[in-house]
């Protein structure tokens, strides 16, 4: 049997509040579509509360832009803002059933709702949805059966993003020990004099990076090179190796030339880690900054210190804007910083370390964010089958 959510469940819709007298830490916690799967707000609203926006422990919530995704809110009293509705189950559909079941519609909804940016899901598309209606009964052994069933598999993902997560961290180390530190442990050190860079083996030097980069500011006349992006989490790669929808100039006639072994950085993000050298000829944004290594660096050397996260620490020292959010990294506050310049025979084996231990973890995270997928996968058969009928829940309990 088929019902409609309008006949068995109430929407509320989020209220927009004012972003004047959003907060840091003053007031009653705002609920927005980033904080629904979490257990805390980010930011707070310091006006008068309105109390039909007013959520607790166990509302269901559904983020109304972008993946449509729906959460069960755990945080305590808290403000609904705008493009995040709440769903009130009247006493004749089960709360957790609910919560299982939608999100198999939202999925549809979402991959058939055509949008050039971000896509957009009014309460009107939600109260349109049909779905299963067993009677309440049998909706709560489904719920019980579901709750067991993945709490198993919850905890292999939770272990298996742990591992993820150690794996990430060491992969970091790896990277940033190699790069200010070399390679071999029993080296005598000295200070750099640099304080994000400490102490250095004695016999490497430190140089500021004007006098080992040169702006490259070349244009392309056609557009027609391949376009590059520059992301804090991969470096420079070609567009056409991403899957990314943004917003595309008519023409790139006038971009900056980009080519195998220059450094790219994105001048907004720069302090975020959007840098790193480009492995093949391009072009990119003329917002971004391009500079080619002198011969005292190998490109492979600059492209792992620069994606290392104090580096991009260090940069925002330079960088100019009013708000963190806003810094821009411009030529004259790049050429203010100061690198470790190892002998180019030892940035040679650094790049090497670097290679084979990043492989072989690689390998390890490669492994462990499939079996996630998998178990992902298996959640969803599970529940897709369990609240469509297809497993006798009564028979299995």
């Amino acid at each position: 049997m088929l019902a409609r959510i309008r006949d068995h469940v109430s929407i509320t819709n989020g209220y927009p509040f004012d972003s004047k007298l959003f907060s840091a830490n003053d007031g009653m916690p705002l609920v927005r579509i980033r904080d629904i799967f979490s257990e805390s707000a980010a930011i707070f609203y310091s006006g008068d509360p309105v109390s039909e926006a007013i959520i607790d422990n166990g509302d269901i919530l559904i983020g109304m832009d972008g993946d449509f995704n729906v959460a069960m809110w755990k945080g305590g009293p808290a403000l609904l803002n705008q493009r995040v509705c709440r769903l009130e189950p009247h006493d004749t559909v089960d709360r957790r059933f609910l919560l299982y079941m939608l999100p198999v519609p939202l999925r549809l909804i979402n991959e058939f709702t055509y949008s050039t940016t971000v896509k957009h899901l009014s309460s009107f598309d939600i109260e349109k949805i049909h779905f299963p209606y067993p009677e309440l009964r049998v909706q709560r052994a489904i719920s019980a059966y579901l709750d067991r069933e993945t709490a198993d598999i919850d905890a292999l993902v939770a272990a298996k993003q742990r591992l993820l997560d150690l794996l990430a961290e060491k992969r970091r180390a790896i990277v940033a020990e190699a790069v200010m530190r070399g390679l071999n442990h029993v080296a005598p050190l000295r200070p750099s004099g640099i304080d994000w860079l400490g102490d250095i083996p004695a016999h490497w030097d430190v140089e500021r990076s004007r006098w080992l980069f040169m702006e490259r500011d070349e244009r392309s006349a056609t557009g027609e090179e391949e376009m590059l992006t520059v992301s804090h989490l991969t470096g420079v790669t070609p567009r056409s190796e991403k899957d990314v929808n943004m917003f595309e100039a008519e023409t790139t006639a006038g971009y900056k030339l980009c080519f195998a072994g220059d450094l790219a950085i994105n001048t907004l993000w720069a302090w975020m880690g959007a840098m790193g050298t480009a492995r093949v000829d391009g072009i990119v944004s003329p917002a971004y900054n391009v500079y080619t290594p002198g011969a005292r660096l190998l490109p492979d050397y600059v492209d792992a210190l620069v994606r290392i996260p104090v580096f991009a620490q260090e940069v925002t020292r330079y960088s100019k804007g009013v708000w963190s959010s806003r810094l821009r990294l411009y030529p004259e506050g790049f050429f203010e910083t100061y690198w470790p310049v190892p002998p180019l025979e030892e940035q040679r084996d650094i790049v090497r370390h670097i290679a084979s231990e990043t492989k072989r973890i690689d390998r390890l995270r490669d492994a462990a964010e499939h079996s996630v997928t998998l178990l992902k996968e298996r959640r969803a058969t599970l529940i897709a089958a369990a609240v469509t009928g297809q497993i006798d829940i009564l028979e299995a309990a």
